[in-house]
């Protein structure tokens, strides 16, 4: 499996102009689904040759990008997130409750990926968001839109902006499993084969961008923006952390009185030195009004509301 054959196996094929791109016969439904059970599947493996380097292992800010992608993709399912790395792989640490798969087929491309990530949530989820590792953007409300596209009428919800088709940041059904394993075994490794073959919805950029969270955080569709390069990662990896609002117990560093603060951290850990708090068992953490375990490597992204406190603490 390598995520890297997009340009070389056609899986981001170029779309001759953003005009020529059909829209949906129907509008987006971001906030439903008729798909209840949801995983995630994220594709560690690949030969990373033009990085020169595992790309699931590439630090970002204090975690690495595989940790990354697991942790905003497990915001956004309600079922399991599968990480499928080639044979014998050394993959970072990841979240508990992650499960790693062995791709048995190395070098087959993605598509060898995809069919090893649906057949193993197959039995506990309708549904699944396909993710690369090198996604250093990926936002919820775009992965919920995504997934909120998708209805029992389509296959796959496949987004397609920038100018190209983005199967490695879309929703596939899970009964799929079998058509793409079929797919791999008669060598025909090219995701277009397997849109061929069932019912692609495609949300072109203006589509996206009718979901209001995506308009609102990730208006720019970064979410899709990869990096296969070194100087395409020094790039990524030298933007800005997000913009998110902390609370903590007592006053917050700054002006007197002061209970909220706007800083930019990619991760839990990076928000609570920036609000001079020891990130230990003792303090709950809750992120968008949801309690979280406080791991220091969760992702944030742009427009989080973290709250530090104590147990009994009003």
């Amino acid at each position: 499996m390598d995520p890297e054959l997009p340009d070389a196996n056609g899986d981001r094929d170029r779309v001759p102009g953003r005009g020529n791109v059909a829209a949906p016969s129907r509008p987006m439904a971001p906030s439903m689904t008729d798909l209840d059970q949801t995983a995630g599947v994220v594709l560690a493996g690949g030969r990373s040759s033009r990085m020169g380097s595992s790309k699931a292992a590439l630090e970002w800010h204090g975690s690495t990008l595989l940790r990354r992608t697991v942790s905003v993709v497990g915001r956004c399912v309600n079922g399991p997130v599968v990480v499928v790395g080639a044979p014998g792989q050394p993959l970072p640490t990841l979240p508990s409750g992650v499960e790693v798969l062995a791709d048995p087929h190395e070098g087959l491309g993605p598509l060898q990926g995809i069919a090893v990530g649906l057949a193993a949530v197959a039995d506990r989820a309708d549904t699944a968001f396909v993710s690369s590792t090198d996604l250093p953007f990926l936002h919820p409300a775009f992965v919920r839109a995504v997934l909120g596209a998708l209805t029992s009428a389509d296959d796959v919800a496949l987004p397609v902006a920038h100018g190209f088709q983005q199967p490695l940041a879309a929703a596939y059904r899970t009964a799929l499993a079998p058509t793409v394993a079929a797919l791999v075994a008669g060598e025909r490794l090219r995701p277009a084969f397997l849109f061929a073959e069932c019912r692609v919805l495609r949300l072109d950029e203006s589509v996206l961008l009718e979901d209001p969270g995506v308009a609102a955080l990730d208006p720019e569709l970064d979410s899709v923006h990869n990096v296969n390069a070194v100087q395409e990662y020094e790039a990524a990896r030298s933007r800005v952390s997000p913009e998110v609002t902390v609370r903590r117990p007592g006053p917050l560093p700054g002006p007197q009185g002061t209970r909220h603060r706007v800083v930019r951290a990619a991760t839990l850990a990076q928000a609570a030195d920036l609000v001079d708090l020891l990130l230990d068992r003792r303090v709950l953490v809750t992120v968008n009004g949801q309690l979280v375990d406080g791991d220091a490597e969760l992702a944030l992204v742009r427009g989080d509301s973290v709250v530090f406190s104590f147990p009994g603490e009003r």
